[in-house]
């Protein structure tokens, strides 16, 4: 029997399958391939998140962490400049501490 996965994987998944007596059929991905399959990966954590909660969310958060790690890694960069460039955002345009909601805008007739 077969399972089909077409998705990118962790370093050490091909060696935990074949742990358990299994073959594990993969391919090294070109630069663009890659780079494809890691935006592909972090919209199915972004979802894993969104229907986890708890130690489970946790650990979803933190799988979307290591594809972001591995995007600004593409991008020639890392996640501390991510960081930096969080922290700066905040403090230009603030955070998200105070749960504000944005209902509408009113233009100003005064034009």
């Amino acid at each position: 029997m077969e399972r089909v996965y077409h998705k990118l994987v962790r370093d050490y998944i091909p060696k935990i399958i074949e742990s358990k007596g299994e073959i594990a059929v993969t391919k090294i991905l070109t630069d663009e391939e890659y780079k494809l399959e890691l935006e592909k990966k972090l919209t199915e954590e972004c979802k894993e998140v969104l229907e986890s909660s708890g130690k489970d969310r946790l650990e979803e958060l933190a799988d979307m962490i290591e594809v972001i790690k591995y995007l600004a890694k593409v991008e020639g960069s890392n996640l501390n400049d991510i960081f930096a460039i969080a922290e700066e955002k905040s403090f230009k345009r603030g955070a998200f501490e105070e749960k504000i909601f944005l209902e509408k805008v009113i233009e100003s007739t005064m034009n």
